[in-house]
């Protein structure tokens, strides 16, 4: 568990986007023979929607969301509840559920999603995010020795809950301009004097991939060279402080 750990860190660290953080959460599964994992994320704002990353069958997670299936889920429900580590089955809760609850499970079970673990979080402003480790056996290993490794996987889930949240946040934005994350990140070390070059090494990418970030920063702003989107993203963060 320590080495899958620290790996799972190392990946963390370097993730720029939503997918290195799916695949990220999806090698660390893995290593736990989890083969499906979940990451939810309800904002606090009414109106908002949710967020999910996920490599469950793209079929059910666009199903799963057009839907609103997580005003039904049992195991968003049971999360929202508090701070929670609990594993779930699609055969354990037959007994327990309301019709619509359990339909949701079956439906799941269709799709290689018979049962899992999840760990639920909650912040102080009210934002609500779980982690779920899932697989299509009726209990895999890990779920058996839960007990002994219920901390470390806490200490998985907050940690790719921070990462998601800081990486994905929606401060990528210059005047009112929505850049990726890669563009504002390249954007950032460019403020810092960074050539594209240096860029390149510190991100571990190729110049061109810099270089090409960079210009699709310059025409979202509106602007023609490299130091105007500087100053531009100087004077947005200006006028946040």
């Amino acid at each position: 568990m320590h080495r899958v750990f620290e790996n799972f860190l190392e990946q963390l660290s370097e993730s720029v986007d939503a997918v290195d953080l799916c695949e990220t959460m999806a090698s660390a599964a893995a290593a736990l023979d989890f083969p499906l994992f979940a990451y939810f994320s309800c904002p606090s704002a009414s109106g908002r929607k949710p967020r999910l990353i996920s490599n469950y069958p793209p079929s059910w997670t666009s199903r799963y969301m057009q839907l609103r299936y997580h005003r039904h889920d049992p195991v968003i429900l049971r999360g929202l509840q508090g701070w929670d580590t609990f594993d779930w089955g699609v055969d354990l809760a037959r007994q327990h559920l309301p019709a619509a609850q359990q339909r949701i499970l079956e439906e799941a079970a269709r799709f290689g999603i018979r049962c899992g673990l999840t760990m639920s979080m909650h912040d102080h402003r009210g934002r609500f995010a779980a982690l779920t480790l899932a697989s299509d056996q009726s209990r895999p290993p890990l779920l058996r020795s839960l007990s002994r490794y219920e901390q470390a996987l806490q200490l998985v889930a907050i940690s790719f809950h921070i990462f998601a949240r800081r990486r994905l946040a929606e401060d990528c934005v210059v005047d009112g301009v929505i850049l990726t994350p890669r563009e504002f990140e390249c954007l950032k070390w460019a403020a810092d004097g960074k050539s594209a070059w240096d860029i390149s090494q510190i991100l571990s990418v190729s110049k061109r991939t810099v270089t090409f970030h960079l210009e699709n920063a310059k025409a979202k702003l509106g602007v023609r060279t490299i130091n105007q989107a500087v100053a531009r993203l100087a004077s947005s963060r200006h006028s946040r402080s």
